[in-house]
């Protein structure tokens, strides 16, 4: 009986020391956050996390600072068939808006519709299902199989006394073993990446991703993507095709909250921090109207599955088409301009507490230079972040809790003349501060 004690102890340990290992199984990612440029509204679309699945679904808009009110009506739908319906309706004031609940029948590749009325923004997405790793298996299979000898080797202790109940207790013991095994490996073992950031999410690669990893059946470094541009109806329009084969590429991963992040500057040096809206595979658009002739810088970020993140660049010629800039503001930033080749420092000081995340960051600084004949021609163009503290819950716009300085260090490989604009949130807006910083060469003092 001392020894059906002492098993009984050692089940007890292992199952407090198991508990850290239900996290290795748990449905990858939070909340999706999608920054999206709809006509000329700012919103971020958050699709929060289902659990469990199926169940309902519940999306929220966040309308940035100078968003129109108005309605958008938001469609579900799946393997090209509307599964679902609703609509939020924006007010005046900027922030949180909660749409009505979508009902979501299981896991798989899904795509939210967002319609005001004239555009039409569609976002694909994935609901992960919720299943095992083969570490988790071992764990509960291996504690199911310790208690069900456990029990066996009390009746055997009761009813047949002696050596015979050693038999089914070894039997526990091995089965507790292998439990606890599993539990230590499953700390170190890596995670599972979220289905669709590195393979082509299939409803076979969704419903067991464990088995999917294993087989791989994807290229790990895809072609780059190329970009052409052209204007269409008032919007900026963005066509993107596979290096490759010439297909339009439809296998954008939402990275820093977006699709896209596409930056605009004008021949004045005027900037658009925008986010396209996807319309079509490879076809993404933005409405954009120019407040001055002349050549445009064009340069958009993206990550492709498989074939990580690329910046894109080109270049394209517009009339005035009445347009105004996106305003700024001339708040202090501190600035240690160090020669090309080391690091330089900039931070950001707005003297409160009420940051915002924006994107997923702190803050956000734009580069471009050196600067010469036109800014389009800039050969350096960088987006530098300014990162929040890593925490297990990492907060969203409805947080204003950062500040009052935002810090960020980049180092110029060039000397001369550069652009540089330095971007936060505060009170659901984007303030933006333009400057033009003057690269010494290696070895002369700033």
């Amino acid at each position: 009986m001392k020894a059906v004690a002492a098993l009984l102890c050692s089940l007890a340990v292992a199952w407090v020391m198991a508990a850290p290992a239900f996290a290795d199984g748990a449905a990858d990612g939070g909340d999706i956050h999608v920054a999206q440029s709809l006509g000329d509204r700012e919103l971020t679309v958050v699709i929060r996390r289902m659990e469990p699945v199926p169940g309902p679904l519940h999306v929220d808009v966040v309308a940035h600072a100078g968003s129109p009110p108005g309605s958008l009506a938001l469609r579900l739908g799946k393997d090209g068939r509307q599964t679902g319906a609703t609509s939020v309706r924006l007010g005046a004031r900027p922030g949180f808006y909660r749409a009505g609940a979508l009902s979501v029948s299981g896991a798989g590749l899904w795509e939210l519709t967002i319609d005001d009325g004239t555009r039409i923004a569609t976002i694909p997405f994935v609901v992960p299902a919720q299943v095992l790793s083969p570490l988790e298996q071992a764990t509960n299979a291996g504690f199911v199989g310790a208690g069900v000898l456990m029990i066996a080797t009390l009746v055997v202790a009761v009813r047949r006394p002696g050596m015979t109940a050693l038999v089914p207790a070894s039997g526990a013991v091995a089965a507790l073993a292998v439990a606890v095994t599993a539990v230590i490996l499953s700390w170190s073992a890596p995670p599972l990446p979220p289905p669709g950031s590195r393979l082509d999410p299939t409803a076979d690669s969704i419903a067991d991703p464990y088995g999917a990893a294993r087989l791989a059946p994807v290229d790990g470094s895809r072609p780059p993507v190329n970009l052409v541009t052209d204007m269409r109806d008032g919007a900026l329009r963005l066509a993107l095709t596979d290096g490759s084969t010439g297909h339009p590429v439809d296998d954008l991963l939402l990275h820093d909250s977006a699709l896209i992040h596409l930056v605009v500057v004008s021949p004045a040096g005027k900037l658009w921090h925008l986010h396209p809206v996807r319309v079509a595979p490879g076809d993404y658009r933005v409405t954009f109207a120019a407040p001055e002739k002349g050549r445009y810088a064009v340069i958009a970020e993206l990550a492709r599955r498989g074939g990580g993140r690329q910046q894109l660049r080109t270049t394209i010629t517009l009339d005035a088409a009445g347009g105004t800039a996106p305003a700024t503001e001339n708040f202090r930033v501190d600035r240690s301009i160090a020669p090309a080749g080391s690091p330089s420092t900039f931070n950001a000081r707005f003297g409160t507490r009420d940051l915002q995340p924006w994107l997923g960051m702190a803050g956000h600084m734009i580069v471009a230079g050196p600067v010469g004949h036109g800014i389009a021609d800039a050969p350096i163009w960088a987006h530098v972040h300014a990162m929040i503290p890593n925490r297990p819950d990492q907060p969203d716009e409805s947080v204003a809790a950062f500040g009052p300085d935002v810090p960020f260090t980049y180092t110029f490989p060039l000397p001369g003349r550069y652009l540089v604009w330095v971007q936060a949130e505060r009170g659901y807006a984007v303030r933006t501060a333009p400057m033009t910083v003057e690269v010494p060469e290696p070895g002369r003092p700033a």
